[in-house]
């Protein structure tokens, strides 16, 4: 931003703020985009980018260079698949695949059958992760990955490792090796590339601290103002809530298809202690690993709600201005999945992290940092309720 001078009354002269032009498709200022280097590239697999929202506002997005040099693909700004019917008819098909590393991804090449359709997830590696595991419908889709065979050429990001690749680079490179057209995508990365050369040329002539150190510089000397505040303030209107599923491991010999179901709620009021509980009947066959995960025989499930009564219990129980509070949105996007509306929602994973610091980790890691002896009540839901409430009253008596 500079400042330019315009006449005034007299012999005053005042100064507004002049902003740099910035390109409206690529979102760069003008001196540094990159839209005349775009190489269109005809693609025979379908791309589906899922961009996380805190990447979309990041001023460089590989992202978007590889969709707009993929006339094949298409690009959604979101933390889940859940609530858009577009993505949640996709993650239903078959010959879909998520490009995510993990235990059980197979390398691209390795595929005996390529799918007709990849779904890549932008962001940190952090938030991609949670983008695919806490959503219901990506985290049983099957997963690809890759093996780099050289570093990537991302110079002006720093990678959390070597063999990191940027996403234009890691799409380039997954498409060339599932329809096996080697250097077919190089013309791609030509916008990447010179866009880094741009990025790097424009930095080397720039002359003193840039606008984000002296914006840092300045914003060292304020008071930091109270994290939890917000928090504190919707205390009377907090219910804290956890939900486990069936949930069928994707290579599972006997698994009936589907996404995870809801099967168990559990919930209290912080406020009064009002508390809420209630086993609902699956309606796929459960999952052999759900007794041991969830803490409980398979035999109460029998007893358990049909689907439809126990949601109606749930909603006579919430109040329409009161705020669901859980341990990441996992359970927040169960309830979703079946057609409850969640319109307020803190996820107190993110809050404790920046009011007491640190890497929270699982719920009941943070209760016990606080001193909080791990409960030994039955279920796994229950304890978890439990240090969630330890939690919560910690936040909102920090100082």
């Amino acid at each position: 931003m500079r400042a330019t001078q315009l006449p005034g009354n007299g012999d005053c002269v005042t100064e507004v703020p002049a902003f740099r032009e910035v390109c409206l498709r690529c979102r760069r200022p003008q001196s540094v985009c990159w839209c005349d280097a775009v190489t269109t590239v005809e693609n025979q697999t379908r791309v589906v980018f899922i961009q996380h929202p805190r990447e979309a506002r990041v001023p460089i997005s590989t992202c978007r260079m590889a969709h707009r040099s993929l006339p094949n693909s298409e690009m959604h700004v979101a933390t889940t698949a859940v609530g858009n019917s577009r993505l949640e008819a996709l993650c239903q098909q078959s010959g879909v695949a998520v490009l995510f590393p993990s235990d059980n991804a197979v390398d691209v090449a390795d595929l005996k059958e390529p799918p007709h359709t990849v779904i890549v997830v932008d962001g940190t590696w952090a938030n991609a992760k949670k983008v695919v595991q806490k959503c219901p419908l990506l985290s049983t889709l099957p997963r690809i990955a890759f093996t780099p065979e050289k570093p990537g050429n991302y110079r002006i990001r720093k990678e959390p490792e070597a063999h990191c690749y940027s996403t234009i680079e890691a799409v380039a490179y997954v498409l060339e090796r599932l329809e096996k057209t080697e250097g077919r995508y190089d013309a791609m990365l030509s916008v990447f590339t010179s866009m880094v050369d741009r990025q790097l040329t424009f930095v080397s002539k720039s002359a003193g601290p840039t606008r984000h150190a002296a914006k840092h510089k300045k914003n060292k000397a304020k008071v930091r103002a109270d994290p939890a505040a917000e928090f504190k303030a919707l205390r009377e209107k907090l219910v804290l809530v956890f939900g486990e599923a069936n949930s069928w491991p994707p290579d599972h010999a006997d698994n009936p298809g589907g996404t995870a179901e809801l099967i168990q709620l559990v919930a209290v009021r912080l406020a009064t202690g009002e508390s809420f509980s209630q086993l609902i009947a699956p309606k796929r066959p459960l999952s052999p690993a759900v007794p041991f995960h969830l803490d409980l025989d398979a035999s109460v499930f029998e007893k358990a709600l049909p689907r439809e009564a126990a949601l109606q219990q749930w909603q006579s129980f919430v109040k329409p201005d009161e705020v669901l509070v859980g341990w990441g949105t996992f359970c927040r996007d169960l309830l979703v999945a079946e057609g409850i509306e969640v319109p307020n929602f803190v996820n107190l994973r993110g809050v404790s992290a920046q009011v007491l610091g640190g890497r929270p980790g699982s719920v009941e890691q943070r209760a016990e940092s606080l001193g909080v002896t791990a409960s030994t009540v039955p279920g796994r839901a229950n304890r978890r309720l439990m240090a969630l409430r330890a939690v919560a009253e910690s936040l909102t008596a920090v100082r």
